[in-house]
């Protein structure tokens, strides 16, 4: 259900190949054409505009609500290492606002979203917005998402791209946060970036 498409693939993977030796100074996702201009909506019906995290470093997550394990596992491990930060690095877990943006905007309301993801973290901010909103903030972090057709009850799925980037104060992005392990290993990550 969730695809990598070997283009996204090689440019996540190379960067994280040539990274080596843990040095800081070059972010394994530096250059890249990832994130970009935003107005959406969160959890409390707020607009919300990218440039109201100027300072902050962003785990950007993009995921639905719907979604029957992958979306809820993820974000469960981003909140784990949200929680482990809060007790072993709290000035640099004070420096990160974790973000959930839908991909179903259709089904995703305020109101679901606010019952998501405070399962998670309390920090996490769950965004939402039109159809056509999503769609450029999704290609602007080179997410992929189609929705599929609907089943014989009329509920649907939403293939997409699972990843978590980590961006930097100015929303630079630095790098891809290892979602594929657990909330330590992501925790770990963020420490190694968050200055």
């Amino acid at each position: 259900m969730y695809r990598l498409f070997p283009a996204l693939a090689l440019t996540l993977a190379l960067p994280l190949a040539a990274c080596g030796g843990g040095t800081r100074s070059e972010p394994p996702l530096a250059g890249a054409r990832i994130g970009g201009p935003f107005t959406l909506t969160n959890q409390d019906g707020q607009t919300v505009r990218d440039t109201d995290f100027a300072g902050k470093y962003r785990i950007v997550y993009f995921g639905y609500t719907y979604c029957p394990d992958v979306c809820p596992t993820d974000m469960a491990k981003i909140g784990q290492a949200m929680k482990q930060l809060d007790k072993e690095a709290p000035r640099a877990a004070a420096k990160v606002v974790p973000i959930f943006i839908t991909v179903d905007p259709e089904r995703d309301t305020p109101a679901a979203i606010k019952q998501f993801v405070a399962n998670f973290h309390p920090r996490v901010v769950g965004l939402t917005g039109s159809p056509a909103a999503i769609a450029a903030v999704a290609k602007s972090y080179a997410v992929y998402f189609k929705k599929q057709p609907p089943g014989p009850g009329g509920g649907y799925m939403v293939d997409h791209l699972a990843v978590a980037f980590l961006m930097g104060p100015n929303g630079e992005p630095i790098a891809s946060l290892p979602i594929d392990k657990d909330g330590p290993a992501i925790a770990e990550q963020v420490k190694h970036w968050v200055q």
